[in-house]
């Protein structure tokens, strides 16, 4: 992994949403300026400490980005290449690095080379960059192909096909030589290991210093790492014990997910967040309010490359519904500028000092966690590194609780009265101590 990721924290952002695009059409003209909307917010992400901007499908699409029309092309619904260029320098000149997001595993029945494929039939070159069954006609109407979990307007890439692994290396290095950082590469679960072991060596070999991170949701992140070579996964598994631990007041959840955090982190840095574009925000899955804070105390202390997606830093709700359009109260268009913002500002400031506690322990990146005290309602766990130790206590109960901690030397974070031999934290609250080795 390159050395720049020990230090970055992501911003997430879904773009279309943020900037208030239509879902369709997409890939067609005329061409909106709506990019300038995002520049207007980098300062945004800045004053939380954070200093990358982790990016959604930019590409022309059908729809929701996610049905790819042109990899090489910006939605017109987002701008054009010189709206991208002022984006990129506008980071640039922030030192915000960038990751796009490729989505490699389908594309849309927009696609050029599938319309292609769908003209000149079976045996065609072009045809041999899907999995076709000839034989057969789908909903839609055309020769029936593999397409992604059941959506067909999505259509599955042949990933055996040289033709596909030359367009993936193609259109990676074209944007790692545009600018960007790296890539989050979506649905990478559903694309054999080998594909990308193919892939990513063509890439580093151009540009050595790019980060790759995949989209795994389920299975052996280790043993995905390892076959694939991307950089990292994402760690659903953590995110869900995060916000499940706190709704149902089972810390026991979550000391088992970080055991196997700890695993992980020994091969790989997993990237962690407790919210993105595909899931109930993190406001909404934890019914009490004053155990949100909880949830990114445990984000920005375990090891881990964490990312805050757009709006949760203010407390923004949203539910992830299994529907068509279920997913628009997750990704929302944002107002003009950050200082048209009227709520959510105590959240801000508790991600923007937990940011700080982080940025001054950068050795959390790997951090490896022990338990001290585990009940249902109360937990306390170290986090040890650089010959240096965190402890972070977290409490759910209506009382105030007392914690035997030997040797705290200073209250980083959150709010607890310290005394020899431990510390209290008030009910429902929630500390960060230093403590010695």
């Amino acid at each position: 992994m390159t050395d720049w990721v020990e230090h970055v924290l992501w911003w997430h952002v879904y773009p279309l949403g943020f900037v208030g695009s239509a879902h369709e059409p997409g890939g067609r003209e005329p061409v909106e300026h709506r990019l300038p909307h995002l520049i207007a917010w980098l300062d945004h992400p800045i004053s939380l400490g954070l200093n990358g901007i982790l990016l959604g499908p930019v590409f022309a699409s059908g729809s929701h980005g996610y049905d790819t029309i042109d990899y090489r092309r910006i939605d017109p619904r987002l701008g054009d290449d010189a709206d991208f260029d002022a984006l990129l320098a506008a980071c640039r000149e922030r030192g915000l690095r960038i990751l796009l997001d490729g989505v490699f595993n389908h594309v849309g029945t927009d696609f050029p080379l599938f319309r292609q494929a769908v003209a000149d039939g079976p045996g065609s070159e072009a045809a041999g960059a899907f999995r076709f069954h000839w034989d057969s006609t789908n909903d839609l109407g055309l020769p029936a192909y593999d397409c992604f979990e059941g959506h067909q307007a999505l259509v599955e890439l042949n990933h055996d096909a040289p033709q596909v692994e030359d367009l993936v290396v193609e259109v990676m290095c074209h944007w790692l030589g545009r600018g960007i950082d790296g890539w989050r590469l979506d649905a990478a679960y559903a694309v054999p290991e080998d594909f990308w072991a193919r892939v990513l060596p063509r890439v580093r070999q151009r540009f050595p210093e790019a980060y790759v991170l995949g989209e795994v949701i389920h299975g052996d992140y280790a043993q995905f790492v390892a076959r694939s070579g991307v950089d990292s996964v994402t760690q659903y598994e953590l995110w869900k014990a995060i916000w499940s631990s706190l709704s149902s007041a089972n810390f026991f959840e979550l000391s088992h997910a970080l055991a196997r955090h700890d695993d992980f982190l020994r091969d790989f840095v997993p990237q962690t967040f407790v919210g993105n574009h595909d899931v109930t925000r993190i406001a909404t899955q934890i019914a009490d309010p004053r155990h949100l804070p909880h949830a990114y105390a445990v984000l920005l202390t375990v090891g881990g490359t964490p990312s805050i997606y757009y709006g949760d830093e203010m407390g923004y709700t949203g539910t992830k519904e299994e529907r068509l359009g279920g997913d628009d109260q997750v990704r929302p268009s944002m107002p003009p500028t950050p200082d048209d913002l009227t709520l959510g500002f105590d959240t801000f400031e508790t991600i923007r000092v937990l940011v700080g506690v982080r940025r001054r322990h950068p050795w959390l990146h790997r951090a490896q966690t022990r338990d001290l005290h585990l009940a249902n309602a109360s937990y306390a766990f170290e986090l040890t590194g650089d010959g240096e130790r965190i402890v972070l206590c977290l409490n759910l109960s209506d009382d105030s609780w007392w914690v035997d901690l030997d040797a705290v030397e200073e209250l980083l974070a959150g709010a607890a009265e310290v005394a020899a031999g431990g510390i209290s934290v008030p009910a429902h609250g929630w500390a960060v101590l230093r403590a010695g080795v």
